[in-house]
């Protein structure tokens, strides 16, 4: 407690006198001394409180000081130097995914991927791998048990790790369980993430409500599931029950399992009218393409395209070859044309040499004997077919014919199967139908899991 002592000021009385002004009195600041009283001493009681937070709010740090992030390096290496973390990686010293994080820890400090590699004796390309499949291991440990994260310790198995990055955290745990249970090597390592990644894409494609999108197992399976559709249009029945077979051992649901049971079943017994349904309707098997698939192909197949109108004309004048030459790899066709299309490398595309086209047709409905929603049955669709292979020779086969001198009314090309045309006495078509193509559609919703991709 203090006192403080307060004395009145003294009386005040002044002019404010100016040559530039005339003379004039301010009552206002003229003070009759009369009524002032004599100075008095008043004391003033305080008490001195330390401020609080609430009456007082802190003031905010603006600035928050620099926190390094962790280092990527193991415990024990961080003490080391650069000359004994190249020693390490020389002699490969420890298991595969401890001494991985010296390499961007030396990239860090201004050494190149090539400067490494001549050093260390590591390939630029098995350097990223190993950076890579560290870190995918580093998600499994918290989101599998040891005993799955522990079997990609041995030397080699980072590759395996490596080629299921792409995936989200809980599609790598599931997929490294199932790696594992299958011991599967690097290939069918990177068939297996492939699927995973394109099954939900595939959405809408013949059968794939029958598999489960959360089991690594039935997205491989799909996938042989569709292959065999296509080897079953280009007329390979060895192949189309191969890859089944392949898709029985490997999916994991009771509903995926029947689907592809009965798939076998039908085949074995299939005859002449193996790809006619209970109601009478001809099954094509036919693939959508998915969003960017040909940027991502390896091999990729160049083909003509003709519109179903044109008919024979067209379809007989459009290159019949076309290769790539140069160093450059510059597409040479025999003769010019307007329309082309490029689609995914795809076995039975990959494997026409000469005669093969593309026939677009502008609705699917009335090409084939079509069931499905009206809005599939509206779109455009690719036909692909080798001119090379005119004479109808299979029961079961698809041909290109010339429809509309039937009554039809409408002219153009058209997709038959070989009975019909044997019954009606047809003997040469205008080429044999080995794929049947949708066009790919945009990405609907549910298609994705909830987690985002990594």
């Amino acid at each position: 407690m203090f006192s403080l002592t307060v004395n009145t000021p003294k009386p005040l009385s002044f002019l404010i006198s100016t040559p530039f002004l005339p003379t004039r009195h301010h009552s206002l600041l003229s003070i009759n001394p009369q009524k002032l009283s004599s100075p008095k001493s008043l004391s003033i009681s305080a008490l001195i409180l330390p401020p609080s937070s609430s009456s007082s709010p802190q003031k905010q740090q603006l600035y928050q000081p620099f926190r390094p992030p962790p280092s990527p390096l193991p415990h024990k290496y961080r003490s080391l130097d650069t000359n004994a973390r190249m020693e390490i990686l020389i002699n490969r010293m420890g298991l595969w995914y401890e001494y991985a994080p010296l390499i961007p820890s030396l990239t860090q400090e201004g050494f190149t991927s090539a400067t490494l590699e001549e050093i260390t004796g590591i390939p630029s390309s098995e350097q990223n791998r190993l950076v890579v499949a560290s870190q995918v291991r580093e998600s499994l440990v918290e989101s599998t048990d040891s005993d799955t994260v522990s079997y990609f310790d041995p030397p080699g198995y980072s590759e395996l790790l490596y080629e299921i990055r792409l995936l989200n955290n809980q599609q790598r745990a599931s997929a490294a369980r199932f790696i594992k249970a299958q011991k599967f090597d690097g290939k069918e390592t990177q068939e297996l993430a492939k699927a995973m990644k394109d099954f939900p894409r595939r959405y809408g494609d013949r059968g794939w409500e029958s598999f489960n999108r959360n089991s690594p197992g039935d997205c491989l399976g799909f996938m042989y599931f569709r292959q065999a559709q296509e080897h079953k249009t280009a007329s390979s029945p060895e192949l189309s029950k191969a890859a089944l077979e392949r898709a029985l051992q490997v999916v994991e649901s009771d509903k995926a399992k029947k689907k592809v049971e009965e798939e076998l079943e039908r085949k074995g017994g299939e005859g002449g009218e193996g790809d006619v349904d209970s109601d009478g309707l001809v099954r094509v098997p036919v693939v959508r393409m998915a969003m960017g698939e040909v940027a991502e192909s390896t091999v990729v197949a160049i083909l003509p395209v003709c519109k179903a109108e044109g008919r024979e004309i067209e379809l007989e004048a459009a290159p019949w070859e076309c290769g790539m030459g140069g160093e450059f790899g510059v597409l040479e066709a025999e003769k010019g044309w307007t329309r082309w299309v490029v689609l995914p490398g795809w076995e039975p595309v990959a494997t026409l040499k000469r005669g093969g086209v593309a026939v677009l047709f502008p609705k699917a409905k009335g090409v084939l004997a079509w069931k499905g929603k009206k809005r599939e049955t509206d779109e455009e669709i690719l036909v692909v077919a080798d001119r090379g292979r005119t004479e109808v020779a299979a029961d079961d086969g698809f041909y290109l014919v010339v429809s509309g001198g039937n009554g039809s009314g409408e002219e153009g090309l058209k997709v038959e199967k070989g009975v019909k045309l044997k019954e009606m006495g047809v003997e040469e078509s205008l080429g044999t139908v080995v794929l049947v193509v949708r066009p790919p559609r945009e990405e609907i919703e549910d298609q994705l899991a909830d987690d985002d991709w990594e």
